[in-house]
């Protein structure tokens, strides 16, 4: 039953929610505990929020979802849990939820009431209306960064919210793109998925070429903009962008080349280059905004760059 449970609210899609620690990492306190703390409690409300739509989405698609190759697995679909179980299971995830945002600034509770509120909107109606449906899970996207800026006071950058925005984009075309390539009979497309009728493989790499190219151009902006050069004191954050660029290449790579892109968590935690080009990102990125705060780096860099 526990097992069920744990299947039940995702965990592996959590990996969603760093998005929280974006402002956190750009403000330049991450090694402070009086910052570091809250952006780690909106991570697990923002989780526990998360798992509370998926539910809600599972019970809603229970029918669709019996029908799909991967998701008749789901614990709901599967009759491994029961509806009844579900909600029993949903409503003490809700009032963990409000617990949290007790202890919130009303910012923070003010975002997180949006992102279910949206969420749910999207669960009962929106997922079937084309386009919109991807801009609602950007929407989510944009809330994350937006919650992680709101529970510790920070301001966000305008740049940096256009980046989220289109790389949430490039993601959710990327799912769509993968799940109208895997369908194998078309015939069936509107019990797995009523929206991808209105989809099409073409349509859907037109707009996601538009979206990587976007997500790229926000982020090369945002490291060289005025604001940004002035916060850090320096214009060396633009030696990230090759990352971001990798990064979104590889998984154009493995959407077209392997047949992958379905499921943006498998991609992330499982594909190596993409990992490693992760943690080179965060640790490059660490390194020069937090270059005067990290012991001995300063010397260091001295001597390379004097």
């Amino acid at each position: 039953m526990i097992i069920h449970l744990i299947k039940l609210i995702r965990p592996k899609q959590w990996i969603k929610n760093f998005f929280v620690f974006a402002p956190l990492l750009f403000s330049r306190h991450i090694f402070e505990p009086a910052f570091l703390l809250p952006s780690i409690a909106a991570f697990f409300i923002f989780s526990l929020a998360s798992s509370a739509v998926y539910i809600i989405n599972d019970i809603l698609d229970v029918e669709s979802d019996r029908v799909h190759p991967k998701k008749k697995y789901r614990p709901i679909a599967s009759g491994e849990i029961s509806v009844k179980q579900s909600v029993i299971f949903l409503v003490i995830l809700i009032l963990a939820v409000i617990s949290g945002l007790i202890f919130s600034n009303t910012l923070f509770a003010l975002v997180i009431i949006l992102y279910l509120i949206t969420n749910l909107l999207y669960s009962l109606n929106v997922k079937s209306i084309v386009l919109l449906d991807v801009f609602f899970i950007s929407f989510g996207f944009m809330l994350r960064v937006l919650g992680g800026a709101a529970a510790i006071n920070v301001n966000v950058s305008s740049w940096m919210i256009l980046t989220t925005i289109f790389i949430s984009l490039f993601l959710a075309i990327s799912k769509r793109r993968s799940e109208l390539s895997q369908i194998v009979n078309k015939d069936n497309i509107d019990k797995q998925r009523k929206v991808l009728k209105d989809y099409s493989v073409e349509f859907a790499d037109q707009i996601n070429t538009i979206a990587a190219a976007g997500t790229i151009i926000s982020y090369a902006l945002y490291t060289v903009s005025e604001r940004t050069v002035f916060t850090f004191g320096t214009e060396k954050l633009i030696y990230t962008t090759p990352f971001v660029i990798y990064g979104i290449f590889r998984y154009m790579y493995l959407m077209h080349q392997k047949n992958l892109g379905e499921s943006p968590t498998s991609i992330v935690t499982k594909d190596i280059p993409i990992i490693l080009d992760v943690l080179a990102w965060f640790i490059f990125s660490l390194i020069i905004i937090y270059r005067q705060s990290i012991p001995y780096l300063p010397q260091l860099l001295q001597k390379f760059y004097p």
